[in-house]
């Protein structure tokens, strides 16, 4: 029996005599450990298929991959207590139900990850995960153990599929001056989106499994004036790699109406250590120039990956800040060349509040195995390496967020893509919808 997710998402809503949560202004919260604390509920219902053309790339085998499921995300925040130096805490509570999956559509243990499945590709019926964190605040320094949520261009935490990703350790923060944040941090497990438990070691999005005991970053974020920021962070996967990231991003009013944008990112990776990945020395990086005219947004980005391999990054995390990295792909394979096209329609311009569209399409040629590392090599049927190699991707998206009455703050989300390939990658359709509603409980 499927069940609507909207009547399923509204039942759940009553059942727990939740309301709409209200917009969060952003002022300042009290000073002291209960009055600045905050509780917040996110109802997830996610509905996602994915369709593999070639079939193979399915761990399942028969090319399609499905699950539709509900998620509780239930997050604490507290202030902290007075004096010089303040203590507070960080807690979260998720669980996950399969409203509909089966063994044939599961995804198996592939990129899919959207329920855990057991040796024989069942999916569980729910699962879910917990943690916390000890922060503590000295000046204008706040200093988190335990579990955490990363937001940097060299390591940030993926909450693409039905729960976040969430890593352990211990990470830092500083705002001593204006317009400028300071983080670093050192993590040794990640927990993964599709699992309850977190791991010792960590997995590349592309080479699986890597025998490295943490990943640690530093770097920082500088508003230069309201229209121009810069950027700069460094990391390293302890015995795979070192990674470097440069980002510039900047608007230029030219009228109440017309804004021109511009953005660069550039990461730079070698080998560290033992080499786990083999020998590394990759430059990728993209560009995009664009303009806001009303309620219309036109971008055209060009990424070149330079190096031999593959731009790699953790599995499941969102640590690739490229504006040619979209729904599926990210045109990262080694030499690849890549151009993209983006449209954006934000409704509000045309009086309608809350509804938003987006297009894109991203074009790849020139990928080219000939020099990658053992790790990293493709080869054809007939032992050679892969070269010449070319794809595509077209992204379609639509949003709605209700701006008041009952069902305030609901947000409603469609994505469909669509991938063509040669022989080095999937060829696949996607479809996704994805009905998010925030509760302030505290």
């Amino acid at each position: 029996m499927r069940i609507n997710p909207l009547v399923s998402l509204s039942a759940l809503t009553a059942a727990l005599g939740l309301g709409p949560m209200a917009a969060v202004a952003a002022e300042e919260r009290p000073e002291g450990f209960i009055e600045g604390s905050q509780l917040n509920l996110l109802l997830r219902n996610f509905y996602f298929n994915r369709d593999d053309r070639k079939g193979q790339s399915s761990p399942t085998g028969n090319g399609y991959s499905e699950a539709w499921t509900q998620s509780l995300i239930g997050k604490f925040e507290s202030g902290f207590t007075q004096g010089t130096v303040g203590f507070g805490l960080d807690a979260f509570v998720m669980h996950a139900f399969k409203l509909d999956s089966g063994t044939g559509r599961s995804g198996g243990k592939g990129s899919f990850a959207m329920l855990p499945v057991n040796g024989r590709n069942e999916p569980a019926d729910s699962y879910g995960k917990a943690g916390g964190a000890v922060k503590v605040r000295a000046l204008d320094t706040v200093a988190r153990i335990g579990d955490v949520f990363p937001t940097t261009p060299v390591l940030h935490y993926g909450d693409s599929r039905v729960m976040p990703q969430s890593f352990r350790g211990f990470t830092l923060e500083n705002t001593s001056l204006d317009d400028l944040k300071l983080q670093a941090g050192r993590l040794h497990a990640v927990g993964s989106t599709n699992q309850s438990s977190l791991r010792e070691g960590f997995v590349t999005f592309y080479k699986g499994k890597v025998d490295s005991p943490w990943v640690g970053y530093f770097g920082g974020d500088y508003q230069i004036d309201p229209n121009l920021s810069v950027s700069l962070y460094g990391s390293r996967l302890k015995e795979v790699w070192d990674q470097r990231y440069f980002g510039l991003s900047g608007k230029y009013p030219l009228s109440q109406d017309l804004t021109l944008l511009g953005a660069f990112n550039y990461y730079n990776v070698v080998d560290e250590g033992r080499k786990e990945l083999g020998e590394l020395n990759n430059n990728i990086w993209s560009a995009k120039i664009g303009a806001t005219f009303g309620a219309h947004t036109l971008a055209l980005s060009h990424q070149r990956n330079n190096g031999n391999n593959p731009f790699d990054y953790l599995r499941q995390s969102d640590s690739i800040f490229l504006d040619n990295s979209i729904q599926y792909s990210d045109f990262n394979a080694p030499k690849e060349r890549s151009w993209m096209l983006r449209y954006d329609l934000d409704m509000q311009t045309l009086g309608v509040p809350g509804l938003s569209f987006m297009a894109r399409y991203g074009r790849g040629r020139g990928a080219d195995y000939s020099h990658a590392n053992a790790q990293y090599m493709q080869r054809d049927s007939a032992g050679n390496p892969l070269a010449g190699q070319r794809r595509w991707e077209r992204n379609i998206e639509a949003k709605y967020v209700f701006q008041s009455g009952q069902l305030k703050d609901l947000a409603l989300r469609i994505r469909q893509a669509t991938v063509r390939s040669s022989r080095f990658e999937s060829d696949l359709e996607e479809f996704r919808l994805i009905v998010e509603y925030p509760l302030a409980l505290l």
